[in-house]
């Protein structure tokens, strides 16, 4: 009996002893991570000066920071950039993953044992399409994520970016975008999933959920080694008056709703995304920084938004010094953090006059607290005041794998268009061709796009590499640059015809180039003077810059037969080439592993299945070109048309796009058939059950991306002619047939009326399926029942 007492007492003397510790380790209870995250931020924010609140609404960045000799972070950098004081979030550098992640342990450490509340900082990062870091593993442009039609590959691209880049003490995302790509001048399509919300919805939701993780899960925490993501740029940033960034988004609400709220809105409702950015520009005459109905209204009162409004670099100052909106930084802070904006990037600037508004009674501080609360709750939510960022010393085993290459490959694949193939000239065969003359200004130069750290032939394989190391010494290669890619200088025309002559088949590789850095005005001087593409970068021609069309024609003059495959970030109007040239790939900017999938596809080694997500337009007097036009959009003429003279809407073209929305060839044929839909008649709240069988009638597998729009018949507002619905991309083996089963949602028949309310209206819809927007090959209808 004695022996248990003593037992007894000894168990409860331990538990008190372990209390004490843990109350002494846990001093307060933001400290202790038993606690809910909401009741931390309370604690924390009680315990906080004014001062200390407003550090939290801005950034700094790493890239302050200073090496020693032994290759350690001084503490005198240390100092200098945080001066004892903590901040919300600190900039990620674009340079070595090393080096961040040196200085991502040395910034931590020093927040938490040198401020007097020990606050973490959230460090942001570049992930479009990898982490902006030197050894990170580079993916496809956006534009040529999109192409790939596939959200389980964006998903996984997600997994592993979150992975690389919290491997270098990175916290946040400033991506993904879900801007819809609608203006093809526009320099920031390449950061576009297409012109569709439905598209940009699906791709955007498996980059959130890849990144951050389940949404279930994220309510309440942001998992190890993923990151929190951040939605771009709210909203209707895409479509800039006369396609130049940062011009007003020219609509009204009703396309706002029907159009480009609808991937953000899932961003939130779907993903649980943490952060949303807004864009530099106007919607109808205010900036969207300072617009208080988008922020506030529609972000949180109507979409429930928990997350944190991250401001754009410097575009809460714009509201002063280029909208014009306010004359002095008071008012600009003033109207931002009202608005919503809770955090000033890159750097404090209006937001430090919140204190003399504070001071003053021009403001109360709870406003200030409210937007403090949000970001500290991501924080908490995220583990930063629980996990210690610590380098990890399998760090370099982990970043830049053997399977994240592969993957890289993967999506380089299903990103490239076949967008012509007259004769069967594709795919080449090596055992039969003798020689290939290799030429353009993209042949042997890598083409990453925008937000990348870097354009060197040294971080990945140039499409003449990819050629070289697939036929090895079968086949004699000619090589010859031709041209540059936005010079004038035609002195290499004369090698590039000669290649073509000496050889049997000529690919020629074309395109354009980005910015080194992301932002305007950033990276090398003399290289931004040649970019064509990316941040800033619009265009008023759609046509390939420089002398490269002058190039093609030459080269087609041969006689040679030609393989026309583009690298850049923007549809090109290649009307003429479209004529001429008998076989045209489209390769975006296809990432790291982009010279070996276009080599694969153009000698048959994979057969090429990307779609693609944006209409190409014929001229940039033809934007917008868009397949979800509404029945006007094409011109009254064009109806009346007939067969033999199908009529025109301008008088020496045709509105219709080069290459449609959802287009793109492969090297064998597919069959659709048998279209069930299992519900003739929907009620309110059913979903639309329908299958169709789909048979790869050729010789060799591949891959179709079936696809699904509707139209409804007759509505109280005008609709578009179709809009996508529904798609499933599937593998086929020759003669296999499958059976490709839909489910649409009874929210997705809705539109909004002219008393601005989102409603089902009773009536018919027509169904269409078919391999694009243009090639439809079977039909039916249901009906929505009153």
């Amino acid at each position: 009996m004695k022996k248990r007492i003593k037992t007894i007492l000894f168990l409860w003397m331990l538990c008190i002893f372990s209390l004490y510790t843990s109350a002494q380790k846990n001093k307060y209870p933001y400290q202790d991570p038993k606690v809910p995250a909401e009741q931390r931020v309370t604690d924390l924010l009680s315990r906080m000066t004014l001062d200390e609140k407003i550090d939290q609404l801005s950034m700094k960045s790493l890239n302050q920071l200073k090496l020693d000799e032994k290759g350690e972070v001084t503490e005198e950098s240390l100092e200098k950039l945080f001066g004892g004081q903590s901040i919300g979030c600190l900039e990620s550098p674009f340079v070595e993953h090393e080096k961040i992640a040196k200085f991502s342990e040395a910034a931590d450490l020093y927040l938490r044992k040198h401020t007097r509340l020990g606050i973490p900082a959230i460090q942001i990062a570049e992930c479009l399409h990898g982490q902006m870091a030197l050894g990170a593993t580079i993916f496809p442009q956006a534009i040529g994520q999109g192409s790939t039609w596939n959200p389980n590959l964006i998903y996984r691209m997600a997994e592993i970016i979150a992975k690389e880049a919290s491997l270098a003490g990175v916290d946040q995302a400033l991506s993904p975008l879900f801007d819809l790509g609608r203006d093809a001048r526009y320099g920031r399509i390449e950061e576009c999933y297409g012109e569709d919300a439905y598209l940009v919805s699906k791709m955007g939701v498996a980059f959130v959920t890849g990144m951050q993780g389940d949404p279930e899960v994220t309510k309440t925490e942001i998992p190890e080694n993923r990151l929190m993501c951040t939605a771009k740029h709210f909203v209707g940033c895409g479509i800039p008056q006369s396609g130049i960034f940062i011009a007003p988004a020219v609509m009204g609400e009703h396309e706002l709703r029907s159009l480009h709220f609808k991937p953000f809105e899932d961003a939130i409702k779907k993903a649980n995304i943490y952060s949303i950015m807004p864009g530099y520009h106007e919607v109808n005459g205010v900036p969207v920084h300072g617009s208080q109905w988008l922020l506030t209204d529609i972000l949180r009162e109507e979409w429930g938004f928990k997350g944190y409004v991250f401001s754009d670099y410097t575009a809460i100052n714009m509201m002063q010094n280029f909208h014009k909106v306010s004359d002095n930084k008071k008012e600009t802070a003033r109207r931002a953090i009202t608005a919503g904006v809770d955090l000033e990037a890159p750097g404090r600037s209006a937001y430090g006059e919140l204190k003399t508004l504070v001071e003053s009674g021009e403001m109360d501080e709870l406003v200030v607290d409210t937007a403090v609360r949000r970001i500290l709750l991501a924080k908490f939510k995220a583990g930063m005041f629980d996990r210690p960022f610590k380098v990890s010393k399998k760090r370099e085993e982990q970043i830049h794998t053997p399977e994240y290459i592969a993957h890289a490959r993967k999506m380089a694949e299903e990103s490239v268009v076949l967008l012509k193939n007259e004769d069967q000239l594709l795919p080449l065969d090596k055992n039969k061709i003798k020689s290939i003359a290799v030429i353009g200004p993209n042949a042997d130069q890598v083409q990453f796009g925008d937000y990348t750290v870097t354009k060197s032939n040294d971080y990945g394989v140039t499409l003449l590499q990819g050629i070289q190391q697939l036929v090895g010494d079968e086949v004699e290669i000619n090589y010859a640059r031709g041209c540059g890619i936005t010079d004038l200088d035609k002195s290499g025309f004369e090698e590039a015809i000669a290649a073509a002559k000496n050889s049997e088949v000529v690919v020629l590789a074309i395109g354009g180039t980005s910015l080194i850095y992301s932002g305007v005005g950033w990276g090398n001087e003399k290289l931004d003077k040649h970019n064509t593409c990316g941040e800033g970068m619009d265009r008023a021609s759609l046509n390939p810059p420089g002398v490269q069309q002058e190039l093609i024609r030459a080269i087609q003059a041969t006689g040679k037969p030609v393989v026309l495959v583009m690298i850049h970030g923007r549809p090109y109007s290649i009307e003429w080439e479209k004529e001429h040239i008998p076989a045209i790939v489209e390769g975006w900017y296809p990432g790291e592993q982009g010279g070996h999938a276009v080599a694969d596809i153009l000698f048959g080694k994979v057969n090429p299945s990307g779609k693609l997500p944006v209409s190409v337009p014929r001229s940039a007097g033809h934007i917008p070109t868009v397949y979800d036009y509404k029945p006007s959009g094409r011109g009254l003429y064009r109806r009346r048309g007939t067969p033999e003279d199908p009529g025109r809407d301008y008088v020496f073209s045709s509105p219709e796009p080069l290459f449609c929305f959802g287009h793109g060839l492969s090297y064998t044929d597919f069959e659709y058939s048998d279209l069930t839909i299992k519900t003739k008649e929907v009620k309110d709240g059913q979903s639309v059950e329908l299958s169709v069988k789909v048979k790869n009638t050729g010789d060799r597998a591949g891959k179709e991306v079936v696809q699904l729009y509707l139209r409804d018949k007759i509505s109280s507002v005008t609709t578009p002619v179709k809009q996508l619905k529904g798609f499933s991309k599937i593998e086929l083996q020759p003669g296999e047939s499958k059976l490709v089963e839909f489910s649409v949602d009874f929210e997705e028949l809705s539109l909004w009326n002219q008393e601005m309310e989102k409603v089902v209206e009773p009536g018919s819809f027509e169904i269409q399926i078919g391999s694009s927007s243009d090639d439809i090959r079977l039909n039916g209808e249901f009906t929505v029942l009153q």
